[in-house]
């Protein structure tokens, strides 16, 4: 429609089949009607990640045995629009997503927008346990960072870094507040589907991003650390949530130490290796 610009999507996928199609579904149904979507593999998916794509009338780009962020970046050099929102393929929006975020920047003069992202509490214990953290979250654009934002800032800031696997979100968000660009919030919001259903997975996948915390601690030093620490000023703001909750926050207790034991024990690991 004649005067709103154009939001580009960009999908970064690899094996995604299992969310795809709803992550696909909830963009084609947004309420704002001028989007293009670029999904891209960070290398060739061995499932029907690419027939998803294909059939939902997607443009669908590959790259070779790339990680998740430089998919990001390629789908934001071949974007044509003058937004960019980035979104996992395991995420679900809410139907007037991207039209509150257009409204917010074009409206209310707001170069970026942060979108809060809770899990899918019907996946596991685990689930409900990590939507009861980030629900604290919800006007923390410190811990949410902000994947919505005007092309152009990309001439300013750089890209996503893609030395990085762990933390390039907040990266870039941090380069982008330091730039003086302003964030926006709104209310709706994604629903993470990619959730742990098990103690293992979460040991798994944290000893993992500790091994490549080191290069986001290296660049981003004091405040970085700050993003990464348990100790977080709105989980103490949030603590009426807790009280209403016990038997999610000893969960959340328990999950914080084997979350943080294991991101610990990943970077160690990675240091002494490097050494």
């Amino acid at each position: 429609m004649t005067g709103q610009p154009l939001v580009s999507v960009v999908i970064p996928a690899y094996n995604s089949e299992d969310t795809l199609e709803k992550c696909l579904k909830s963009v084609i149904n947004q309420s704002y009607p001028n989007i293009e979507i670029l999904v891209v593999e960070s290398k060739k998916s061995q499932d029907k990640t690419r027939e998803i794509a294909s059939k939902l009338h997607c443009n669908l780009f590959c790259l070779k045995n790339k990680e998740r962020t430089a998919a990001t970046n390629a789908g934001i050099m071949m974007a044509e629009g003058k937004y960019i929102y980035r979104v996992d393929s395991d995420l679900v929006l809410d139907s007037n997503l991207i039209e509150e975020a257009v409204n917010k920047c074009e409206n209310e003069g707001y170069d970026a927008v942060s979108v809060l992202c809770p899990p899918d509490p019907d996946i596991s214990f685990w689930a409900k346990v990590r939507k009861l953290e980030k629900d604290c979250y919800k006007y923390d654009t410190f811990h949410s960072g902000a994947r919505f934002f005007r092309k152009d800032i990309i001439q300013v800031i750089g890209d996503f870094n893609e030395s990085m696997v762990l933390g390039e979100d907040y990266d870039f968000y941090n380069r982008l507040v330091n730039a003086n660009f302003i964030v926006g919030i709104i209310e709706p919001q994604e629903v993470h589907l990619g959730e742990p259903k098990s103690l293992k997975e979460i040991i798994v996948k944290q000893f993992y991003y500790g091994k490549t915390l080191r290069e986001f601690l290296r660049v981003n030093k004091g405040v970085g650390i700050v993003q990464m620490s348990p100790l977080r000023k709105s989980l103490l703001k949030n603590w009426k949530k807790f009280a209403q909750h016990p038997f999610l926050t000893l969960g959340f207790i328990f999950y914080s130490f084997v979350y943080y034991s294991s991101s610990i024990s990943g970077f160690l690991v990675a240091m002494v290796k490097n050494s």
